[in-house]
């Protein structure tokens, strides 16, 4: 069993390999390429200009296909495997549909904020609810939220936050891509995982470290809104499927720092008509600030690893 699933890690890494340079050739020659937010940093816009996007549609095709490997070896059946990737799918799908307007307007707008936060509602509220009743929640193994109201309602704005929250940090050439590593590999080796999640993170994983090879400084491509929907799927399923619930907040340590830094920046702006940030989300604050894109993505990957590692030793203990 153990030879069949190297075997199949090995597959899924080529084919995610592979695939994602084989996606990048057919961005190029048909200019799919990411429309840089002309109020963003002006360094972007220039040295970023017609790098393809959309790259994270990969990540759905090797998720689908490692329903099937995984089957085959019977780590997973097909109806659990599909039951698992329904959300991360669910996600990426909002996602894409926010890319496809962008390419299709020549746009670095797609979806407006009140069309992408319905659709985020429309997905995650029947998710959610449907969760709930059939398989409950807990904040850790053996402390279960009881109340339905509160589950469901903690559900689905965790569900939303997170979506928005690896959106803004897919930023920089690297930055979100090595941040889900980290958790995903934390998740693995932290959480007492089934056999069933074990595939669905690792096949994440696959994901994500053949996706940061292209996606490293400076970025052959950008895995786009369908990208970071998807991790944030896959990231939420792994936590809440696992019993872990509270695990979101070291796992997401980071994410969690860059949407608090855009929401701080715009009750700033708003109430006192003031700034906080240089820019946000507040990576760019310290590109503004002359650090370089490597020195800000390395230095925040270690930020990352020690929110991480801090928090979920602070939970074990406390938990257990």
């Amino acid at each position: 069993m153990i030879v069949s699933e190297v075997l199949i890690i090995f597959i899924l890494f080529i084919s995610a390999f592979l695939g994602e340079a084989f996606l990048i050739k057919v961005f190029r020659e048909r200019k799919i390429s990411q429309v840089m937010k002309s109020y963003g940093p002006q360094s972007h816009i220039i040295q970023k200009r017609g790098t393809p996007s959309m790259g994270g549609i990969l990540f759905m095709l090797i998720a689908v296909f490692s329903i099937t490997l995984f089957s085959s070896i019977r780590t997973i059946t097909v109806v659990r495997g599909m039951e698992l990737w329904l959300l991360p799918l669910g996600c990426a799908c909002i996602g894409l549909a926010d890319d496809w307007l962008k390419y299709r307007n020549d746009s670095s707008e797609g979806l407006s904020s009140i069309r992408k936060f319905t659709a985020q509602l429309v997905l995650s509220v029947p998710w959610s609810i449907w969760f709930f009743h059939y398989h409950g929640i807990a904040w850790w193994p053996g402390l279960a939220i009881e109340s339905p109201t509160i589950g469901i309602f903690l559900l689905v704005f965790v569900c939303v936050g997170i979506m928005n929250a690896v959106n803004v940090t897919d930023g920089l050439d690297g930055l979100a891509t090595g941040c889900m590593i980290l958790s995903l590999s934390s998740a693995l080796l932290l959480l007492h995982l089934p056999g069933d999640l074990s595939s669905l993170v690792i096949t994440g994983l696959v994901i994500s470290i053949s996706f940061l090879w292209y996606n490293a400084h400076p970025a052959l491509v950008f895995m786009g809104d369908v990208g970071s929907h998807f991790f944030a799927g896959l990231i939420l399923v792994c936590c809440i499927y696992s019993g872990y619930f509270l695990a979101l907040i070291p796992l997401c340590f980071l994410f969690g720092l860059e949407i608090l830094s855009v929401s701080i920046q715009l009750l700033a702006i708003h109430l006192f008509k003031k700034k906080v940030f240089l820019m946000s989300p507040f990576h760019h604050h310290f590109e503004l600030k002359g650090w370089s894109e490597s020195q800000i993505v390395h230095r925040f990957w270690i930020i990352h690893g020690i929110g991480i590692f801090s928090l979920m030793t602070m939970f074990h203990f406390i938990l257990q």
